[in-house]
């Protein structure tokens, strides 16, 4: 049987596969062909990431597929309840990436705080002739510890962006709408466990007693942060969105960073991905990423090995 990894797949992931006798191809294949390259070369299963979508025209047109696989969490890219009442199996990897999401999210935080988005720009342009100017503008940076996280979006990403602020000394908050509490534990590297017991609290609170605000939300008709919400956060809050564009305001969010209610703020994803607004890409409260929350070496590795493991024991 064949399969197609047409957002590529991890070599981990290829090993497994073809070790069970299945063939791998990482052709990538512009979506305006993917129906016929899928039908010409029998496909059995496709994978993608957030590139490539699956809709009801490869869905219907398609008889060879029976596998539709996404790497990573979300599946707003396929239309998933149409292909599994079609018969196909639909399967992703909502575990693997986790963590890296969630240190993405602090690289974020920690460069926002200390002004690392900016000062890493400015000092190969002014840093022999303008050393002091730089250090007494960057010279206000604030420390995450002792400060509040607040979370919306309780799953497993928000859970381990939860534990990376634990470690850090961090007090965490969380909203969500089908959790009242959540049990969390942190392992160490000499085997020591340390349990933290969160109790969800309102959406409203959340944004009232947050210093940092990370959303893990899935994608959604409305804004999870809108105009109204940024008057609810504190002022000078710092805030990062590494879920799924268009959950934040983004018009709104450039707003309250120019009147100072937001102090700087993280993206990795856009409402007009893959061609993001400009004045996002040119706002220096801005520290921006082009959708690399999963892009580790490790969490490739464990979407793959994932994927080819369902795979396997859908199949064989």
């Amino acid at each position: 049987m064949k399969v197609l990894a047409n957002d590529g797949v991890s070599q981990s992931g290829i090993d497994v596969l073809t070790k069970a006798g299945f063939e791998v191809s990482t052709t990538t294949v512009a979506q305006e062909q993917l129906e016929n390259y899928i039908k010409e070369n029998n496909i059995s299963v496709l994978l993608v990431r957030s590139a490539t979508t699956v809709r009801k025209n490869i869905i219907d047109n398609c008889p060879s597929l029976k596998i539709i696989g996404r790497g990573g969490v979300g599946m707003d890219n396929i239309d998933v309840e149409y292909a599994r009442n079609k018969g196909l199996q639909v399967i992703n990897t909502p575990a693997a990436s986790s963590h890296s999401v969630a240190e993405l999210v602090f690289a974020h935080f920690y460069g926002l705080a200390r002004f690392l988005h900016n000062s890493n720009r400015d000092m190969p342009l002014e840093g022999d002739a303008n050393f002091k100017g730089l250090k007494k503008a960057y010279a206000k940076g604030i420390e995450l510890k002792g400060k509040t996280l607040g979370v919306l979006g309780f799953g497993r990403i928000g859970q381990a962006t939860a534990k990376v602020a634990l470690g850090a000394g961090m007090k965490v908050i969380a909203f969500d709408p089908f959790l009242s509490k959540v049990n969390l534990e942190l392992d160490f590297f000499d085997g020591q466990k340390v349990n933290f017991e969160i109790n969800t609290i309102s959406k409203e609170e959340v944004l009232n007693q947050s210093d940092f605000l990370t959303l893990h939300v899935p994608a959604q008709k409305n804004y999870v942060i809108d105009e109204a919400d940024f008057k609810q956060m504190k002022d000078g809050v710092i805030i990062a969105n590494a879920a799924r564009g268009g959950v934040v305001n983004e018009i709104a969010l450039v707003k309250a960073i120019e009147s100072g209610k937001v102090l700087g703020a993280a993206l990795d994803v856009f409402e007009k991905e893959p061609n993001p607004e400009i004045q996002l890409l040119m706002n220096s409260g801005l520290s921006l990423t082009p959708h690399t929350g999963a892009a580790t070496n490790e969490a490739q590795d464990r979407i793959g090995t994932e994927l080819a493991d369902q795979i396997i024991s859908i199949l064989k």
